[in-house]
């Protein structure tokens, strides 16, 4: 089986953008954990106090498949192991695993460490011999090992013999600079398990080319037992190895399971888990575990899937806990509507005329500058008013917003919102301000009709998104705005399209109430 060292919270942690507090990391080793993974590399103690003292917490979790891993470097030139602070900090941590970083490039030892090429082989031997005394399982990062095997292939390889005989459990092999081709990371983990028999090889590759993933597969077909890299993938400049898709990769391709019996279907989670502590959005073509993996747009695409998956689909999308969704679109045709329909209406067919009217209106709306394939909650409510299924739940009297900014100083735009709303016969009077126009909207609709919906008191608005669909038009282009909303319980998004970005606002803002209140009222019954 092969071994997974996960380093987002110290390789993952150097990607720009990126910053985790102590609880964020918390939450990232037991999300980690969770999934399956060996090895959880949580920062370099020496560096800086944050990462000190998440070893001190961290390693009182009761982790049920992870082993911690503190990471830093050998010795300083001219230093005794048994004085250097680094070392000292990394047995401070008391990781059971201890990854160690060395230099195995020929002109890095002179040319950054300013050192002798004797001097490094020591430097390695004397720092894993440290640790591994002292009972910790010492992983070997040999650093730029592939650029070093073109400078000086019989210099690099004394590198990664002086820490095996010192006491090394995994000679990682570094594409540091990210720039090697998959031919070549088979070759160099090849010869190394020629040069060297019996030891475990590892692999760490970084993305510059792009091929982060192709080339840690091509390091394990040809040997490799011990993979690196970061769950979703991000890092110091393109990116590490993605693990998510390396995990998925070797078990439904190579069948070559890396995680515990289940795991994999709980991959998915675990990346928006990661994504979420790391206030990244989830790339949502990210394979296997993104939104859009298992997403079909096209009618004829559609139209198959519905007939059998596997026509456009390379696996089952609840192998790595994850789902298919087909989007509504003008290019969807009947058949994605009827789908959308179900079991709920099982007397409808592709010649029904609510289907037909259904596709018609989605069209139609999309050809203004609609957009339902992240809007499902307006489709649905599209789909919910064409059965006469949605009823009115309220209605826009009178509307007015007042915008206002300084042009002293740097105090941000207010906006007044002024509306009447009527409910069942009554009128309700209510204003609002808010940080622009939209927010003081929000706030003065969902005040209105708190009267008379009291659960909208739990109702957010999450995000708000603006997409100029006719640039060429200037200022009298057409906008679409994309609103996310949330209870607590679940989170939903709304569209809306016009030449005046306060309409197209205004039909995202309604539909997101109307489809918040309709779905109250089908919990209830009411």
């Amino acid at each position: 089986m092969i071994e997974l060292l996960d380093s987002t919270l110290r390789d993952g942690a150097q990607a720009a953008g990126i910053a985790f507090s102590l609880r964020d990391k918390l939450g990232i080793i037991e999300t980690l954990d969770r999934l399956g993974v060996g090895i959880i590399e949580a920062g370099n103690p020496f560096s800086n106090p944050k990462d000190a003292a998440l070893y001190r917490e961290a390693v009182r979790l009761p982790l049920a498949h992870a082993r911690l891993s503190a990471f830093g470097m050998t010795r300083r030139p001219g230093s005794r192991t048994a004085e250097d602070a680094n070392l000292q900090a990394l047995l401070a941590a008391e990781t059971p695993v201890v990854s160690l970083v060395g230099k195995a490039s020929r002109a890095q030892v002179q040319g950054v460490l300013m050192a002798s090429l004797q001097e490094n082989l020591d430097m390695i031997s004397e720092s894993v011999a440290f640790l591994a005394a002292r009972g910790r399982e010492v992983v070997f990062d040999a650093e730029h090992f592939f650029d070093a095997c073109r400078e000086d292939e019989d210099y690099a390889l004394r590198c990664l013999m002086a820490a095996r005989d010192a006491g090394a459990a995994v000679l990682c092999l570094c594409d540091t600079r990210g720039g090697c081709l998959p031919q070549e990371i088979a070759r160099g983990v090849r010869m190394v398990r020629e040069a060297l028999p019996g030891v475990r090889v590892g692999i760490h590759a970084h993305d510059d080319c792009g091929l982060a993933v192709a080339v840690s597969l091509e390091a394990v077909q040809a040997g490799a037992v011990h993979l690196q890299g970061t769950l979703l993938g991000f890092g110091e400049r393109c990116g590490n190895a993605n693990l998510a898709v390396c995990i998925a990769d070797l078990a439904m391709k190579l069948n070559c399971p890396v995680l515990p019996p289940q795991g994999l279907r709980s991959l998915t989670g675990a990346c928006r888990k990661v994504a979420e502590i790391a206030n990244i959005r989830l790339p949502s073509s990210m394979a296997y575990v993104g939104g859009s993996a298992f997403a079909h747009k096209g009618g004829m695409h559609i139209d198959g899937v519905l007939k059998d998956p596997a026509y456009f689909e390379h696996i089952d999308p609840a192998a790595v806990g994850n789902s298919r969704r087909l989007l509504a679109s003008e290019m969807a045709g009947r058949a994605l509507v009827l789908d959308r329909l179900g079991e709920r209406f099982p007397e409808l067919g592709k010649d029904s005329p609510q289907v037909i009217a259904i596709t018609r209106q989605v069209k139609e709306r999309e050809s203004l500058g609609c957009q339902y394939e992240d809007a499902e909650a307006s489709l649905e409510l599209i789909i919910q008013r064409a059965l006469g299924r949605v009823r009115e739940y309220f209605t826009l009297q009178e509307f007015k917003i007042i915008t206002d900014r300084s042009l002293e100083g740097e105090s941000p735009s207010k906006a007044v919102a002024v509306l009447k709303v009527a409910v069942g016969g009554k009128s309700q009077l209510w204003a609002a301000e808010g940080q622009g126009p939209v927010h003081a909207m929000d706030l003065a609709l969902r005040g209105a009709l708190e009267t008379f919906y009291p659960a909208l008191a739990d109702m957010r608005l999450l995000d708000y998104k603006v997409r100029v669909i006719d640039s060429a038009s200037a200022t009298a282009a057409r906008v679409r705005v994309l609103i996310q909303s949330g209870d607590g319980a679940s989170i939903w998004n709304t569209v809306g399209a016009s030449a005046d970005i306060i309409e197209a606002s205004w039909q995202a803002l309604v539909d997101s109430i109307v489809f918040k209140l309709m779905q109250d009222e089908a919990k209830t019954g009411e």
